[in-house]
């Protein structure tokens, strides 16, 4: 039996709006800090069916989320295959959770190669449609390079300061996040920090940083970058996993809640990954779940990790003010 739906006044869009980016905080259309919980979905050219409209409905009903990361892989078999099969899959994800009053991230999956000035006419191309398309939305933000790597930071700045007018030309309003160097860990992956970042931004307003992390393989130098980062840069944790780098393996809960604690105390919006039924430990629901169309909601369908971080976002009861 599925969970009712969440009134609609209750929902967090309906109580927040529009979001916006103030200082290094994320706030809402009062200039309130928030902070965000939630889950990506895993690739929508292999994952679709795990994005219905009742496991969507559990999502935001059941597992009380705020906010629904949509990655738009680029390669692998997504979007440069069928761009426009795929830009009308985004259209639609994004109607579903506006209908329930979750925000979206439009996530421009970039992964490999990873040099995101690879697929910049292809981003244009899109986010110039989200954009003109979905301006007048409340919840949405723009993702627009998922883990650049193997590149300098200069190189992905560049790329996002020619990315970002092409999207504020059809909507001036909506937040983006820049993902940031060796798979968005401001970094460190790659023997660096978040300082190359603080001394050289993003020449935009209304922007935020992305920060990535698998717990059981990124310890306590990856901790503590994200820490001063977050106080000096704002600061956006659009994908992790209680898992290795891969997504794989066994869970890490004890280094996860160090990070969750970190996050909650620096009102660090999240989201994990991933809400599918993928083989490995990182997808929270069993295989099989998603071909069956459910039970989505409880926590029967879920694998160990899918019940800790459901608990994890329906104990901070929505969306918050830190």
């Amino acid at each position: 039996m599925n969970t009712p739906p969440i009134p609609t006044a209750a929902t967090p869009v309906a109580r927040h709006g529009r979001l916006k980016v103030r200082g290094t905080r994320l706030c809402d259309r009062n200039g309130t800090p928030v902070q965000l919980r939630g889950m990506s979905t895993h690739g929508l050219q292999w994952y679709r069916r795990c994005v219905t409209d009742a496991s969507l409905d559990a999502l935001a009903a059941d597992w009380r989320a705020d906010v629904l990361r949509v990655p738009v892989y680029v390669q692998e078999g997504g979007y440069e295959t069928d761009p426009r099969g795929f830009t009308d899959l985004v259209h639609s994800v994004i109607e579903q959770a506006d209908a329930r009053g979750m925000y979206a991230i439009v996530d421009w999956h970039m992964l490999s190669p990873g040099d995101p000035h690879h697929n910049l006419s292809r981003a244009k191309t899109f986010f110039s449609e989200i954009a003109q398309r979905h301006a007048g939305r409340n919840n949405l933000l723009y993702e627009i390079a998922n883990e650049p790597n193997g590149v300098g930071w200069s190189r992905i700045r560049s790329y996002a300061e020619e990315l970002i007018p092409v999207i504020r030309a059809k909507d001036p309003l909506t937040p983006i996040l820049v993902g940031t160097r060796a798979w968005s860990s401001f970094g460190v992956s790659e023997g660096s920090d978040e300082t190359e970042v603080v001394n050289a931004p993003v020449r935009a307003s209304n922007i935020m940083y992305t920060f990535h992390f698998y717990a059981a393989s990124h310890r306590e130098e990856y901790l503590a970058t994200l820490s001063r980062a977050a106080d000096r840069l704002p600061v956006f944790v659009t994908e992790f996993g209680t898992q290795d780098h891969a997504g794989e393996g066994a869970n890490d809960f004890t280094m996860a809640r160090r990070y969750l604690d970190l996050m909650a105390r620096k009102g660090i919006s999240w989201v994990n990954w991933n809400f599918s039924d993928d083989h490995r430990s990182g997808a929270v629901f069993t295989t099989g779940t998603c071909a069956g169309n459910g039970p989505w909601t409880g926590t029967g369908p879920l694998k160990p990790a899918g019940v800790w971080i459901r608990d994890r976002i329906r104990s901070g009861r929505g969306l918050t003010t830190p």
